[in-house]
C-alpha cells in the first residue's frame, strides 16, 4: 500500500525523475511558461515552489541549495536577481496550472505551467502578416 506516499514516479527512475525535475522547473523560472502534460506540471509544481522559496531566503545556503537542485548557474542567478524578488510579499502560491486540452498524438492532457505574475507578450498589429491574395478562398 502507498500510504503517506507523495509523488508520482511518471515512470522513470529516481535520478531520471530527478533531472526531469530541475530541467523543467529551470524551464519554468527562464521563460515564466512552459507548455507540458497534466501530470508532468503536477509533479513538478512543488519543487519548482520551493525554489523560489530558497530564492526569496537569498542567503548563501539557499543560493546553494538551489544550485544542487537546479545544477545551471544562469537559472540560479535569474531565480534569485528576478524572480525571487516579485513574489517578496506573497506567501506561496508562486504557480498556476491553466489547461489547453489533449495533445493530437495521444491525447496527454496537455496544460500551462506557469509563474502566476507572467504576462504573455503580444504582438503588435504592425508586426504582423497582413492577408495575402492567396490565403483568401474564392467565393463559389
Amino acid at each position: 500500500m502507498r500510504h503517506a506516499r507523495s509523488g508520482k514516479k511518471l515512470g522513470r527512475d529516481p535520478a531520471h525523475r530527478k533531472a526531469l525535475y530541475s530541467n523543467l522547473a529551470g524551464a519554468l523560472i527562464e521563460h515564466g511558461r512552459i507548455q507540458t502534460t497534466d501530470a508532468k506540471a503536477r509533479a513538478v509544481k512543488p519543487f519548482a515552489e520551493k525554489m523560489i522559496t530558497l530564492g526569496k531566503r537569498g542567503d548563501l545556503h539557499a543560493r546553494r541549495q538551489a544550485l544542487a537542485a537546479l545544477r545551471s548557474n544562469d537559472v540560479v542567478h535569474r531565480l534569485f536577481a528576478d524572480v525571487a524578488p516579485r513574489f517578496s510579499d506573497r506567501p506561496g502560491g508562486y504557480t498556476r496550472i491553466v489547461k489547453l486540452g489533449p495533445r493530437a498524438g495521444d491525447a496527454a492532457n496537455m496544460v500551462y505551467l506557469e509563474l502566476v505574475d507572467y504576462e504573455p507578450v503580444a504582438t503588435p498589429l504592425s508586426l504582423r502578416r497582413p492577408p495575402q491574395p492567396e490565403d483568401e478562398q474564392p467565393e463559389a
